[in-house]
């Protein structure tokens, strides 16, 4: 689940949704029968995170730096006071996710490329967010979070936030374009870091010798997808190989993924990558995909339009312009089905929203907000 308080929020949603003026839509055929792709607001630039707010509105980042609410199909004025990004190759703005209080307190997070010396890294700010009508401001920000090495890369930030049941925050990061950076555990880049929200580091962190206190896992490349299961607290995350060889990873304490000694993949120039598919201490993906996909974004599906797709995870391609769904029994994937393949544009972020409906965004120039249901629905 990406934010934990959307249940709340699903009545509402379902009433704003149905007011809103059809403005394009596309249909694909799936195992739940003729879907309907509805574009509920367009002209976003490159946005990258979408999160569903208590009333039933929207809240999208825009890779350019800008935070916008959603409603009636309009974007409103960018909110303020949000951090200085690098809006430059792969960075900018980039995460969003409520705090699990966000009804009471407005807080949430955001991540994004910093400048610092060096040249720029991920970085986590927590604030609270004042809404105005359709716009706001940002307070209270604090970053709590940033890589320890910056450089000059302006590839895989990574950058996903995911609250855990326990409140503490996991948060992705890209190795830069640096692979071997993926294998270094004193270097905050190609893991999974596990802070409180407060950015302190928590106690039952796996904090092995040698390894950055921060680090839940390291050896990924580049994780733009990652999602909670709530039932038991397990992270899921996707992330982008070289030339094939992308996966799903269950991500768990203390673990090493294996980036860049072993990968299904190969090299952009057909070169191996590492020591092959395998090698002892290093954990094997759920699932990969070669040729590549490019995933981003990630959620579990829970909602009733959907009924044989609960439990089953759902996630964006870029490079593979498509919404794919990975059949799970447990922690195993036992089938994909590939949606809208070629037709909504490069999927950048997928959540279920509260009325059972599916939520994305696409990564253009002209992005759109589009909400994804059965044909009657």
């Amino acid at each position: 689940m990406r934010d934990r308080i959307r249940f709340l929020s699903g009545v509402l949603l379902a009433s704003v949704v149905a007011g809103l003026p059809v403005t394009a839509q596309e249909t694909s055929q799936s195992s739940a029968g003729t879907l309907t792709a509805t574009t509920i607001a367009d002209g976003l630039e490159h946005p990258w995170a979408l999160s569903v707010l208590p009333d039933g509105r929207f809240l999208v980042t825009e890779r350019p730096g800008r935070l916008r609410v959603i409603a009636d199909g309009v974007a409103g004025e960018p909110i303020t006071g949000l951090p200085e990004v690098v809006a430059r190759g792969q960075g900018g703005l980039l995460d969003v996710t409520l705090g699990p209080d966000f009804s009471e307190t407005g807080q949430l997070y955001l991540s994004y490329a910093e400048p610092g010396e060096g040249g720029t890294g991920t970085a986590v700010m927590s604030a609270r967010l004042e809404l105005e009508g359709n716009s706001g401001r940002l307070v209270d920000q604090a970053v709590i979070f940033r890589m320890n090495n910056f450089d000059g890369s302006t590839r895989h930030f990574g950058s996903r936030i995911v609250v855990g049941n326990d409140g503490n925050l996991f948060v992705t990061l890209g190795e830069r374009g640096s692979e071997n950076r993926a294998q270094d555990p004193a270097d905050l880049a190609g893991g999974v870091v596990r802070i409180a929200p407060d950015g302190s580091v928590p106690e039952d962190n796996p904090q092995l010798e040698g390894w950055a206190p921060e680090f839940w896992s390291i050896g990924h490349r580049n994780p733009q997808g990652a999602t909670l299961r709530e039932s038991d607290g397990a992270l899921f995350a996707v992330e982008h190989g070289a030339r094939g060889g992308d996966e799903l990873n269950l991500v768990e304490a203390g673990k090493n993924y294996g980036w860049p000694e072993i990968a299904y993949g190969t090299n952009y120039d057909g070169s191996p990558i590492g020591v092959g598919e395998t090698q002892p201490g290093m954990e094997q993906p759920l699932h990969y995909w070669d040729p590549s996909i490019s995933p981003s974004g990630l959620d579990f599906y829970e909602g009733a339009l959907f009924p044989g797709w609960e439990g089953d995870l759902l996630l964006g391609g870029l490079s593979g312009t498509l919404l794919v769904r990975l059949d799970m029994d447990g922690d195993a994937v036992v089938g994909e089905e590939r949606l809208f393949q070629g037709v909504l544009g490069r999927i950048r972020d997928v959540t279920a929203g509260p009325d059972g409906a599916i939520y994305l965004i696409t990564d253009a120039g002209n992005g759109r907000l589009i909400r994804i249901a059965p044909e009657e629905v």
